[in-house]
């Protein structure tokens, strides 16, 4: 029996890290919203490996904390390790990684949600999305209510039709036991819309009571800690440690004796999984000639003696899986506590999604996460922030936000997906941007926050911090500029000291700095008048210096760029009546529907000398269109 559960303007489903950033964007912009969940104590839940960032992820929270999310501010309070990874390597590269402790993360997340104003947290399974006329209007759960909106974000992660699976037994279930939704799938069918089924995994979970960590390496946390969040300040606490250590030969001889019982290789897992992150057995199976694997011992919280295996993800039975951790070293005698698994899910083609990440022929539907084919907390994230900005900007009758490939991580993310598909789990890496050393995480607030002002996300007091340090870098890179730092007996003894040839001729220290061997820090000998600045401030005036001759060359290239991307092309565009396309192009074109020049040149399958066919057409209806109003007017 259907009864009337109240009105909103946006109802997010699905409350894990895209559901979260989503549902949060939306009431803070200004929407009533509603943010269903099937279990209270699956908000913000990571169900694999208990940490947030890492390479090129890091990028992906850094940019969602600039545009006003919540992902940096909650780990920046809930880390118990933190480090900033490719240290040894440029700027673009280098990013924040922390270890997260899993249940304080998820409480003070369901907190925030909890005492946020216009978002109501309900344990609700949504079954259906209503529509009528191809728009949303409602959703339905199944306790019977009806809850009317104008605008739905799908955030359903690996729930969708879950299935976990271990060896030769696989049962219904979502992740780590929480049930799973079995209904919904059939509703997204009955709207047109595309599903597939992907696969992830995690290893087993073990008591720290029985391993033997004098045989592992340790990995403690940075004693500098770098805040995720721009809003966070300085931070001190304690780090607990992490640990390395390695398969061995047993290790190889226990899975590859027992590699008929895996699933993925006798045909019980048919879905794919991610590439990237691939499982203990599929390392050993793809890799032959590699004679130990990195397995990583991470806890996952203060107030547990659950170990996270990470490298070791699994879905061997149950008897393997005891064996084979048994073989690597210091876990001798590993007692596990959680056996690994894989689990099938439910999830959609993200051709179907426009870059706002609203589906093409559902008005007011939108997807954010897993269901949209990615993997990652972050990446998920990521998506449900600009879901919840999008999704807000329609109900209040505002233009969509798009962020270009250019402006951040997030716009590589959410372009590739929607522009080329992914016919696996995406996984976002910094050799997916083009334009990473504009992108680096360390100026994202720089890049981003402006835009998140805009769209109402911004509070006025991040706002200001951001006002304020954006002109402090500017005032010291153009005090360093006009700073000359002359070739006298002090300045040359110093350069000898530091290995850099002697000066000749008076020069700015902003050109000093470019010189390899040199950096701002290393020059505060020399520099009397130096302020005092934040070490995040420094960090940027150095980059800025350092690397303006290649920065200069990517804006160049951010500006050619952007030319393509400006050239926007007719919603209601016909490619069939376009002569010289090749039938290729035509049809990825027509199922994709590009909103400019630029997306339609990525799109797998359109040649340079289809788009140029695109551009040549364009540029005659547009010059036939303006003869047709100046015969009009004449």
């Amino acid at each position: 029996m259907e009864y009337f559960g109240g009105e909103y303007d946006v109802v997010v489903v699905g409350a894990g890290h895209a559901g979260c950033e989503a549902s949060l964007a939306a009431a803070r912009i200004g929407c009533k919203t509603l943010l269903c969940t099937m279990n209270l104590d699956s908000v913000a839940f990571m169900p694999c490996n208990p940490n947030i960032g890492g390479t090129a992820k890091g990028h992906l929270v850094r940019e969602i904390d600039a545009l006003g999310g919540e992902m940096g501010i909650n780990i920046d309070h809930t880390f118990i390790q933190s480090r900033m990874l490719n240290t040894s390597k440029g700027p673009a590269v280098h990013s924040l990684r922390a270890q997260a402790d899993k249940k304080r993360y998820a409480d003070k997340m369901k907190h925030i949600l909890e005492k946020e104003s216009n978002l109501d947290l309900r344990q609700l399974e949504v079954i259906s999305i209503k529509t009528e006329e191809g728009k949303v209007c409602g959703v339905l759960t199944k306790n019977g209510a009806y809850f009317k909106t104008k605008t739905v974000i799908l955030a359903t992660g690996t729930y969708l039709k879950g299935k976990v699976i271990i060896g030769d037994v696989s049962y219904n279930s979502g992740p780590n036991g929480f049930m799973p939704a079995n209904d919904l799938s059939q509703s997204l069918l009955d709207l047109g819309i595309e599903i597939r089924r992907f696969k992830t995994g995690t290893p087993a979970r073990i008591n720290r009571r029985s391993v033997d960590f004098t045989k592992m390496i340790i990995q403690n946390g940075d004693e500098k800690i770098v805040p995720f969040s721009f809003m966070s300040g300085k931070l001190e606490r304690k780090q607990i440690p992490c640990y390395l250590t390695y398969t061995t030969d047993d290790t190889l001889k226990v899975i590859r004796d027992n590699i008929y019982r895996s699933p993925l290789y006798n045909g019980t897992i048919k879905s794919v999984g991610p590439r990237y992150c691939p499982s203990i057995e599929d390392k050993v199976v793809r890799f032959p000639d590699k004679e130990k694997h990195q397995i990583f011992v991470e806890p996952e919280g203060e107030n547990t003696e659950e170990l996270y295996i990470g490298g070791a993800s699994t879905s061997l039975p149950e008897d393997v899986q005891i064996a084979m951790y048994r073989t690597i070293t210091g876990l001798e005698n590993a007692e596990i506590v959680r056996s690994g698994y894989a689990i099938e899910y439910d999830c959609i083609n993200p051709l179907q999604l426009k870059p706002s990440l609203e589906f093409k022929n559902v008005e007011g539907l939108f997807g954010a996460g897993q269901v949209n084919g990615s993997s990652g907390y972050e990446e998920a994230a990521a998506q449900g922030i600009i879901a919840g900005i999008n999704a807000s900007l329609e109900v209040k009758g505002r233009e969509p936000l798009i962020l270009r490939r250019s402006d951040g991580y997030i716009g590589v993310l959410i372009d590739d997906l929607v522009t080329k598909g992914t016919e696996e789990p995406y996984r976002m890496m910094t050799s997916r941007s083009e334009y990473r050393l504009l992108l680096r995480q360390d100026n994202a607030d720089l890049r981003l926050t402006e835009i998140g002002y805009e769209v109402g996300l911004v509070s006025e007091d991040r706002y200001e911090r951001f006002i304020n340090r954006k002109k402090a870098i500017e005032l010291e890179v153009e005090r360093i500029k006009n700073l000359q730092i002359t070739p006298k007996k002090e300045v040359v003894e110093f350069l000898n000291t530091l290995d850099s040839t002697e000066l000749k001729k008076n020069i700015s220290l902003y050109e000093l700095i470019k010189r390899p061997e040199l950096d701002y820090g290393k020059l505060a000998p020399i520099d009397k008048d130096r302020p005092e600045l934040d070490d995040d401030i420094t960090d940027q005036v150095n980059i800025i210096s350092k690397y303006e001759g290649y920065i200069s060359k990517q804006l160049d290239q951010v500006e050619q760029f952007k030319k393509f991307e400006s050239k926007l092309i007719p919603k209601d565009i016909d490619y069939g009546n376009i002569k010289g396309l090749r039938l290729e192009a035509t049809q990825k074109l027509d199922k994709i529907r590009p909103i400019s020049i630029g997306q339609a040149s990525r799109i797998s399958g359109v040649s340079p000398a289809d788009v140029s066919v695109l551009l040549i057409y364009l540029e005659r209806e547009y010059r036939a269109k303006s003869e047709s109003s100046n015969n009009e007017i004449m």
